[in-house]
């Protein structure tokens, strides 16, 4: 275990950048994909990780890390089990927080909306783009399932690859979801830990990401 004071030493001083209103791209979409570009060129693993929160029905949250795998006016998808415990907690509450841990560069976007499942024939197209191996996998896992042990995973996994022995079907219980942002907030971190936070608010509820007169920008306190 680290000991109290290790914990307390470990301290990043935040210099890498400043945000200004001035910087900011006339839309959130704009500025996302701004962002995210610089994210990727600068070599940030897996830049497209996320932290997706979600809450159940009677308030219990749960956090996990996926990956981005589309963004535009709709809002950000990503793909999953949809009988799993976050599929679950979105089809019932239908709400959602993104987190882009971008560390690296002293950045963070935070997100908050709504939640949309994404177009069967989106996912279906999506699903075929990924490696056997993954298609296999979406299969194999009841995901958030408690198992036995590891060879329940390793024994399914072989049974459904000889039962598609060539392509390998969408599953109905799998598929995206859309968060239609509400909020998008860009944080740079500062030095004294007065960091630079950048709000965009949805003012219309039927804006879309790329709708630069509906969204406002909001300065929040750090």
């Amino acid at each position: 275990m680290p000991k109290q004071r290790d914990l307390r030493d470990l301290r990043v001083h935040y210099d890498m950048g400043t945000l200004s209103e001035e910087d900011l791209a006339p839309s959130p979409l704009q500025h996302f994909r701004a962002w995210f570009a610089e994210a990727a060129a600068a070599g940030l693993a897996e830049a497209n990780a996320m932290v997706v929160a979600t809450v159940s029905p009677d308030g219990a949250p749960s956090a996990r890390t996926v990956l981005l795998k589309d963004v535009d006016a709709r809002g950000f998808a990503f793909y999953t089990n949809l009988t799993s415990r976050k599929g679950a907690e979105l089809a019932a509450t239908r709400r959602a927080s993104l987190v882009f841990p971008w560390h690296d560069l002293h950045r963070q976007v935070v997100v908050v909306g709504e939640t949309v499942e994404v177009p069967r024939e989106e996912a279906a197209d999506y699903f075929a783009s990924r490696p056997r191996e993954s298609r296999l996998g979406a299969w194999t896992s009841h995901q958030s399932r408690v198992i036995a042990d590891r060879s329940v995973l390793d024994e399914r996994y072989a049974e459904l690859a000889e039962r598609f022995p060539g392509d390998v079907p969408l599953p109905d219980f799998w598929g995206g979801w859309i968060v239609v942002a509400e909020s998008v907030e860009f944080w740079q971190g500062r030095a004294s830990r007065l960091h630079d936070r950048l709000r965009f608010r949805r003012t219309r509820a039927d804006a879309l990401l790329d709708d630069a007169d509906a969204w406002i920008v909001e300065r929040l306190s750090p």
